[in-house]
């Protein structure tokens, strides 16, 4: 038995589908401006409404919107007709995804959304459906032909009825001035939200964890402490309290190489002086910016009054899974 030309079937598959794609472009006109425009004028939520691949198709746009900035959800129309109907309000915008514009499901939501005097954008690929003849405007999402050689299953169509929709989504991004913290503010678990939310007092160690000595302490004491607080350093204060310097491992190698008596030797006599400093609202990310490019572990954190209240160490950073 010969073998199926696998990589053949593939590529066609991803020509026909690019092939889509670039006839679309021709077919984003004014309509998707009077689409952007009703949404962006809508005082509730976008309801996307499809059914089978559809709506599967419509799930993900309804999620790409909520995400950036959009707020909306999506609709089963199957279940629409048996409660959930009651979820969609006056000021509610519907979004109803239809290849065929003649799905039962969704033409029987149509009168009732008509009574409700919702606003419908619709994205079909037949212009002359029932769907696409009751919206009051219709996105073009027509194929020449489906990928699948019966021309049955749905996969150029959904193809190009996704990128619409991202295209829709991006388009109101824009428009509305969405930023990166407004996406984080969204997105709070993952990791882009981690990186423009948490803040170094989030993740910072204060009070009795802060690792403390002052410039007359015994280096071998100053050693306990680090060894005791296990940040691999320790603040250095004068008696008022005020910031003096840090000592750090590496100033333990330096003072060892340099042939110093440690066991002899005070805090301030091998302390690093001025050490960087970081605010408590700085960004954890910027933080964790100024320890690569200084090749240090652990910043000493101040309060708006200059006030020594913390340290924040490279595996608070990871541990945050800012890194």
């Amino acid at each position: 038995m010969s073998q199926f030309d696998y990589l053949s079937s593939a590529k066609r598959t991803v020509s026909l589908e690019r092939d889509a794609l670039t006839d679309l472009l021709t077919k984003i006109n004014g309509d998707f401006v009077k689409a952007c425009e009703l949404i962006l004028s809508c005082q509730g939520r976008v309801i996307v409404v499809g059914i089978g691949k559809s709506g599967h198709i419509a799930k993900k746009i309804a999620a790409t919107l909520a995400s950036t900035g959009t707020p909306a959800f999506f609709v089963h129309p199957s279940e629409a007709s048996h409660g959930d109907l009651g979820m969609i309000t006056k000021d509610d915008i519907t979004l109803m995804i239809s290849n065929s514009g003649a799905s039962a499901e969704i033409v029987t939501l149509l009168p009732m959304l008509k009574r409700l005097d919702i606003t419908l954008i619709s994205m079909t690929g037949k212009p002359n459906s029932p769907v696409a003849e009751a919206a009051h405007v219709n996105l073009d999402i027509s194929v020449q032909s489906e990928a699948c050689p019966l021309n049955l299953a749905p996969t150029s169509s959904t193809t190009v009825t996704l990128a619409l929709g991202d295209a829709l989504a991006v388009a109101l991004l824009e428009a509305r001035g969405f930023t990166a913290e407004d996406f984080a503010f969204s997105h709070p678990g993952g990791a882009l939200g981690k990186k423009l939310l948490l803040r170094v007092q989030d993740v910072m160690h204060g009070d009795t964890e802060i690792p403390k000595v002052t410039a007359s302490t015994p280096l071998k004491e100053a050693l306990s402490e680090m060894t005791t607080k296990g940040f691999g350093m320790t603040i250095v204060v004068s008696q008022s309290q005020q910031l003096m310097g840090i000592f750090t491992d590496g100033d333990l190698r330096r003072a060892i190489e340099a042939g110093l008596n440690i066991n002899s030797l005070e805090t301030g006599e091998v302390m690093t002086k001025n050490p960087k400093t970081i605010n408590q609202n700085m960004l954890a990310a910027e933080a964790l910016g100024i320890m690569q490019t200084r090749k240090i572990t652990a910043l000493v954190v101040k309060n708006n009054e200059q006030e020594v209240i913390g340290v924040l160490h490279m595996h608070d950073l990871l541990r945050a899974g800012i890194i």
